[in-house]
């Protein structure tokens, strides 16, 4: 729940910003909610029924914690289908789950925290055990990775979207005979220890288990007598080299799984049948028995890539919501003269954004990288893409806040000099910094959002008056290939879960899970880590600032704007309520209802 995700066709979240998660600042506080400019009650829905919802980007794999997988439509089916420990509401505040199982801070020195679980089980039965637990706290700590991404050697066994620097200070837990309780216990204080069991990293251990070609028993055996990894000494660990493997590519499919025990759910909803690119099924889970049983017995949800057909599918009646990741004035005023349909607005947590690439030999060279920055016609796109939907729209000036967390944003904002180093295109600047050169920068993003196209298009333009040459990496399957790191800038967008400091460590830190540009700053990896560790959270938006001041200093890349968002909802259905975070109408899905 602390991770940034990516939105695949359209923009979106800073700070979860991807997987990064903003709640004030990427864990400063909370976020701010959504507006209901409209709405019906939430209260009397009927039991039963169907429901289905468009979304804009088709579902590729029931793992949102792999980082290929990471994308925003991964994560919100997996809200229906993965409950941990907690949650976070339209306000972005922590909601504990204790259906699931309850958690407490017993000592502040060390800082220990105590689970217990009340009994959650998988859709074919099976408990939630120990094998789950070890597996779920290997996945997300790193205990056994001993990989040198700079000496190339070792290995890190799972492949995570975030980072493993919040239960990387824990040791092995320490279970309770019966195993349902367990303890960690901190070697330092960890300001989002409330979130460290992050219910996206959480897959039944039996089923990686068979995909790795052995029992759960034998599972557990390998995660509890393996050492602690050590980079400077690694050690080949063939074992866990295959649960690794399984927990990584075993849950990447497009289309319903022959083999059914990968769809198993632990939440209200399972997934019944994947459509390939069109739709996804789910229905009640007969097997659950927590605490937000779902009223619908079946949600449909229809991949529709272009707002314009998401529209005229709920004037037809063919889908019940719709949430588009890409909002213009058009759009919104379509949805509002339909009939029978209510609109939510709000500002999303998330901003699209440019990111150079460090690991290119032309992003190498600073001055090439600011050269291009110099380039980019920010206002321009804020005023062509974002100021019809909204005249308060502005060109963000932060890559750690966005403009709707107020305090935080300003504080920044008045230390990072963004304004007057890139406030304004400045293509003689760029020819002076490139002195003659003709660099080639292509750019990867997602063709099929007509957003991106229009600022890719005008990026393009005002480059290639300084110089540049600019190709077209434009391609629909873009966020799979964003980890590959073969380009030189991406346009995209972050979404935020609205809590937690995750942001930090998964986009920013050397190494880290979300560093897709191969970004590395001794000064930034330091402040990472002595704010992750900051209970105090002023002083903590402070070292984020000072971070956020590093980031335009090195020519990191541009935030472009925060992004608008809105719910489209049929006036017969209930429980729906906007949340501007990377699970948006999904958070509640539990309470879906039709009147």
């Amino acid at each position: 729940m602390g991770k940034y995700t990516f939105r695949g066709k359209a923009a979106v979240s800073v700070a979860a910003i991807a997987a990064l998660a903003l709640t004030g600042c990427a864990n400063v506080g909370g976020g701010g909610g959504g507006e209901e400019t409209s709405g019906g009650d939430n209260g009397g829905g009927q039991e039963g029924g169907v429901l289905t919802i468009a979304e804009t980007n088709a579902f590729t794999g029931a793992n949102p914690g792999y980082t290929k997988a990471n994308l925003d439509i991964n994560g919100k089916v997996a809200t229906g289908t993965r409950e941990g420990f907690m949650y976070v509401n339209p306000s972005q505040e922590i909601q504990r789950n204790e259906g699931f199982g309850t958690f407490e801070k017993t000592s502040d020195d060390p800082l220990t925290v105590e689970y217990t679980l009340n009994d959650p089980q998988w859709s074919d039965g099976n408990k939630i055990d120990k094998a789950d637990v070890m597996l779920w706290w290997a996945t997300s700590s790193g205990y056994y990775d001993d990989g040198d991404a700079e000496a190339k050697t070792g290995k890190d066994y799972f492949t995570i979207a975030g980072s493993t620097d919040i239960l990387g200070h824990t040791d092995i837990p320490e279970f309770s005979e019966d195993g349902k309780s367990f303890t960690l216990k901190y070697d330092e204080p960890q300001a989002d220890w409330e979130i460290a069991m992050d219910q996206d990293y959480l897959h039944p251990a039996h089923v990686v288990a068979e995909e790795a070609g052995m029992t759960e028993d034998e599972l557990l055996t390998v995660l509890e007598d393996s050492p602690k990894g050590d980079p400077e000494s690694p050690k080949e660990n063939a074992d866990l080299a295959k649960i690794g493997e399984a927990w990584d590519t075993a849950f990447n499919f497009t289309k319903t799984p022959e083999n059914d025990k990968l769809l198993l759910s632990n939440g209200p909803y399972k997934i019944k049948d994947i459509v390939e690119g069109s739709s996804l099924t789910m229905v009640k889970n007969d097997q659950y028995n927590g605490e937000h049983q779902g009223k619908l017995d079946e949600i449909t949800v229809r991949f529709i890539g272009d707002s314009t057909a998401q529209i005229q599918a709920l004037r037809n009646g063919e889908v019940d919501i719709m949430a588009p990741v890409s909002v213009n004035k058009d759009t919104i005023d379509q949805v509002k003269e339909i009939d029978s349909v209510n609109v939510l607005q709000g500002q999303d947590l998330s901003y699209d954004h440019v990111d150079l690439n460090f690991g290119t030999e032309t992003f190498k060279d600073k001055d090439v990288r600011e050269a291009f920055l110099k380039t980019i016609p920010r206002q321009q796109i804020v005023d062509q893409l974002i100021k019809p939907v909204t005249d308060e729209a502005s060109v963000l000036n932060s890559q750690m806040f966005v403009s709707s967390q107020g305090e935080p944003y300003e504080k920044a904002t008045g230390s990072n000099e963004a304004q007057n180093l890139y406030g304004e295109v400045d293509i003689d600047g760029a020819k002076e910094l490139l002195d003659g050169k003709t660099p080639t920068v292509r750019i990867l993003y997602n063709n099929e959002n007509p957003a991106r196209v229009d600022s890719f298009q005008l990026i393009k333009e005002s480059a290639e008056k300084a110089g540049f040459k600019v190709e077209d990496l434009g391609d629909p399957s873009w966020s799979e290939k964003l980890p590959d790191g073969d380009y030189e800038a991406s346009l995209f967008g972050w979404v935020s879960p609205g809590v937690g400091t995750e942001v930090l460590s998964q986009i920013f830190k050397t190494g880290g899970g979300g560093n897709y540009n191969d970004y590395s700053n001794p000064d930034v990896d330091k402040l990472v880590d002595e704010a992750r560790s900051n209970l105090d959270n002023e002083s903590r938006v402070d070292q984020m600032v000072e971070i956020d001041k590093h980031t335009f200093e090195d020519a990191y890349g541009l935030p472009l704007f925060q992004n608008p968002g809105f719910f489209g909802v049929s006036e017969d259905v209930e429980g729906v309520e906007y949340q501007p975070n990377q699970d948006g109408a999904f958070w509640n899905l539990w309470e879906w209802s039709r009147k």
